[in-house]
């Protein structure tokens, strides 16, 4: 185990000038311990920028504590009253430190391990915007920051618009090393606005880099070139292959230090790894866009389902809900979809939202043997998301909903989706967007400038309206999406190495043979995106067990 008295990650930036230069003359964790000393545990809030750090003072106490979306990572155990910490799992696990059966059902069930949990028994990952304290053999754990949104509607377009302009200038700038500038280019609007903002702050002709797919619905390199051509960067695609899936499936499984499912990680890694070869020791992402102004479909969709709370009471109950939840008119087929609406709009969130989960689709006992159910609590998932969805301070559901996707969305799937696979193909990287001063500023942005009636992220796009290509502004969101289904039912040695692979889970009593025979000889091939997905999952879980 590691038995380090200190750990600093990142890059904190200390508001108190003092901090600031007591950093520079003696190192980060000389700043931190003084910031904690005098002000207390919850000082970390005054701390800007990505980090993790740990730290063991002379009196046996310990100190613990990541940015506001856990972009560095920092995992602790507990074993004979002493305290140890790393930033990764694995770093504190030995010979006898037992895999965790509900750490596989929430894997499975979100396709992650959302912290505090992590794939070993008695190890924690300290979550994203959480301090914590060590003293006399036990840990208390607290957030020092939540999301807190001043719900204004009195706001001037033209000031917000220039000010959210420097400020997209000013994250950008921030984040450059002074070496050659290089942006992930999906063809979307955070990556587009990103590689745009580099050009006009960098003193060198920004790099762009691309991945594409040879399947229909799944590349869009044609906005990335789009975005490339608008912005004279020096532009360089890959095509991803089957066969480089075949090559790098278990290297990327067991990279990460606990299993890991986010199926763009392929596509990701291979795009950091050509601008490594490219001479770029840092390139930066767009990811948190979407979430800070309102870009995901799912807002747009669960607002609508929010109208049915304003219809009368009396409608809902005497004349609706009977007569389309009781009677035959119900299974009308246009009937039938009022239902399907009324059904899930008394869904209160988030549970509305993990009706579509895929393990509760599939049919949780369909899918696990009996002796795994028996060891896992099935309802843990929901449980810790409706903590966390009650947790934001917000009036609206809106933001709500952006602050519990800051914690699933970017804290526990993308960031540590990019933060992987950068440092696996050997490069550093920066997240712009979320830049403290743009968090702020997203907080304090009224509601309806985010989600417009049903226009997505309508602030974000009209205040980039000109500097964006039209192309850009208008076209639909997909980013890095990997057709592993499609690649899996037409090319038999992928197939046989998830075959072989999710067969692994049900020699381990996890997965029921019968759900996995019927998973590659019809689901595949009768919904290759949907089940793909599935196999995606559970094949990276036994690659990522087979390292252990």
């Amino acid at each position: 185990m590691n038995g380090r008295n200190a750990l600093v990650a990142g890059s904190p930036g200390f508001s108190d000038p003092s901090l600031s230069a007591l950093a520079d003359r003696e190192g980060a964790a000389a700043a931190w311990q003084q910031l904690v000393a005098q002000r207390g545990p919850q000082s970390a809030g005054q701390v800007s920028g990505d980090f993790a750090v740990g730290f063991i003072d002379a009196g046996g106490r310990g100190y613990l504590a990541v940015d506001r979306f856990a972009i560095r990572s920092l995992c602790y155990r507990i074993v004979d009253g002493k305290l140890s910490f790393a930033e990764r799992a694995d770093e504190l696990a030995d010979a006898d430190t037992e895999i965790d059966p509900q750490a596989i059902f929430d894997y499975l069930y979100f396709h992650v391990i959302p912290s505090p949990r992590t794939i070993y028994r008695g190890i924690y990952r300290l979550p994203p915007g959480h301090c914590a304290v060590f003293e006399n053999g036990a840990i208390q754990v607290r957030p020092y920051w939540v999301p807190e949104f001043v719900e204004s509607t009195a706001a001037s377009f033209d000031e917000l618009r220039a000010e959210f302009r420097q400020l997209l200038r000013d994250a950008v700038a921030v984040q450059l090393d002074g070496g050659k500038p290089g942006c992930f280019l999906s063809g979307g609007t955070d990556s587009s606005t990103v590689a745009g903002m580099v050009g006009q702050v960098a003193e060198r002709q920004v790099a762009t880099y691309s991945i594409g797919f040879e399947a229909e619905g799944y590349d869009e390199m044609a906005f990335a070139r789009i975005a490339a051509r608008h912005f004279k960067t020096e532009h360089h695609e890959y095509y991803v292959t089957p066969d480089d899936l075949l090559r790098s499936i278990p290297t990327v499984a067991r990279h990460y230090d606990q299993p890991f499912g986010n199926s763009s990680a392929l596509p990701a890694y291979y795009c950091a790894r050509m601008a490594r070869e490219d001479g770029v020791g840092k390139i930066l992402a767009g990811d948190g866009g979407d979430e800070l102004f309102g870009g995901n479909t799912r807002y747009a969709k669960q607002k609508i389902f929010g109208f049915y709370d304003k219809v009368p009471g009396i409608v809902r109950n005497v004349l609706l809900e009977p007569l389309l939840m009781h009677t035959p008119l119900g299974r009308l087929p246009l009937a039938r979809k009022g239902a399907s609406y009324i059904e899930q709009a008394r869904e209160p969130m988030p549970d509305r939202e993990q009706k579509y989960n895929m393990l509760y689709r599939l049919g949780i006992d369909r899918v696990f043997t009996g002796d795994f159910i028996g060891s896992v609590d099935t309802q843990a998932p929901i449980e810790q998301q409706r903590a966390i969805w009650r947790a934001a301070i917000a009036r609206s559901p809106t933001n709500r909903q952006l602050a519990f996707d800051w914690r699933y969305t970017l804290a526990e799937c993308d960031l540590p989706k990019v933060v992987g696979t950068t440092q696996l193909a050997g490069i550093e990287v920066g997240f712009p967007m979320l830049d403290q001063h743009l968090l702020d500023f997203s907080m304090r942005l009224p509601v309806d400038y985010k989600l417009n009636g049903l226009k997505l992220r309508w602030f974000f796009k009209e205040a980039l309206r000109g500097f964006l290509p039209d192309e850009i502004l208008t076209k639909k969101k997909q980013g890095f999406g990997l057709p592993f289904g499609v690649w899996t039912a037409k090319n038999d040695a992928l197939k046989a190495l998830a075959e072989d692979s999710v067969r692994g889970l049900v020699d381990r009593r996890i997965l029921r043979a019968e759900f996995v025979d019927a998973l590659f000889s019809r689901h595949l091939y009768e919904h290759p995106g949907y089940y793909g997905e599935m196999i995606w999952i559970s094949m990276m879980l036994e690659q990522w067990l087979r390292r252990n």
